[in-house]
């Protein structure tokens, strides 16, 4: 099998890439650019592409199918960034890769801490030898009520780890787990009754903007939002209203809508044209970082094997468990 691969970062990714290849014996070819209509070529003559978090337009996956690909596997957990209706009318299957929910789950608690005790004002100020406390007094996360939203393997992590803390744990989902000792509630009840939320779902139609003014309007005065799951579950010009009203007292953010093209690459010299992100990121109340949640050794091993073990299997007509299409 040749598998073509996308995005290849060699300073995380090489030595995973080899073993797995060796292992069910794939070629391989690189590229650490984004996939795109002028690099489309390279792929020629291989089965499988492995791609990233770049968006995949219909335009870019007929041109796959012209060059004899037949599927894509991105690399990631999310799978919005495929045009699946497009995938499916010319007969490319799509997959994605899994990791151990623990990574995002550690990184969730720890963005919800910092919020939770100003961290960014606190460090901001010691770099300029400002060691005064007024305005920096936080919150013990055993006083509040935290709203999980996402059930998933993540939402399962997060809540178990915020099981040792003392506070109390309310949850939404659209799937209820029977097996998962929480108290489920409704949409409307999670955001007025809690002090933190903290998001877990895919990005879908059914909660594209679950977050809008509508929705933040329910919610306590001074709530902390923490989002490490998709940037497009926050309405931005929504949040951003809701934090300089103060209705939001904090944020703390790994993703955000619009992000593709900025996260995960160099841009300190360029006009980045992301005015909503430059407002964000002024806040003192706002802890941002670039979509790094899931960012450990031993989900770069996970996503690099899964990515190139599903088109083995896919290829050979054996069972895929991480098929999408």
């Amino acid at each position: 099998m040749k598998l073509f691969v996308y995005g290849y970062r060699p300073y995380d990714e090489s030595e995973a890439f080899a073993r797995f290849a060796e292992k069910y014996h794939v070629k391989l070819g690189l590229c650490r650019e984004q996939p795109s209509m002028e690099n489309a070529a390279l792929a020629e003559g291989y089965d499988c592409i492995s791609i990233v978090s770049t968006p995949m337009p219909e335009a870019l996956i007929i041109r796959f199918r012209s060059l004899g690909v037949r599927m894509i596997s991105t690399r990631t957990v999310g799978y919005d960034h495929v045009d699946l209706e497009a995938a499916k009318a010319v007969g490319i299957h799509v997959s994605n890769a899994t990791y151990s929910p623990d990574c995002v789950a550690d990184y969730t608690v720890m963005l919800m801490l910092m919020a939770l005790r100003k961290t960014k004002r606190i460090l901001q100020r010691a770099d300029v030898h400002d060691f005064s406390l007024p305005g920096t007094i936080g919150r013990e996360l055993r006083s509040c009520t935290v709203g999980v939203l996402g059930t998933g393997k993540i939402g399962k992590a997060v809540l178990r780890d915020l099981s040792g803390f003392g506070c109390r744990l309310l949850a939404y989902s659209r799937t209820r787990d029977p097996g998962l000792e929480v108290e489920y509630v409704s949409l409307d009840q999670i955001l007025s009754a809690c002090d933190v939320l903290t998001f877990h779902m895919p990005l879908n139609e059914n909660n594209y903007h679950l977050i809008d003014h509508e929705t933040i309007a329910k919610m306590k005065t001074g709530v902390v939002l923490v989002n490490t799951a998709r940037g497009g579950l926050i309405d931005t010009a929504a949040l951003i209203d809701g934090l300089e009203c103060g209705r939001i007292g904090a944020a703390a953010l790994d993703v955000l809508e619009d992000e593709a093209g900025l996260f995960h690459f160099d841009r300190k010299s360029d006009q980045i044209g992301h005015r909503a992100m430059s407002v964000l990121k002024d806040m003192p109340n706002v802890i941002f970082t670039p979509h790094m949640a899931f960012y450990t050794q031993e989900a770069i091993g996970d996503m690099v094997g899964h990515s190139v073990e599903s088109c083995v299997l896919e290829l050979s007509g054996k069972d895929n468990p991480w098929r999408i299409i």
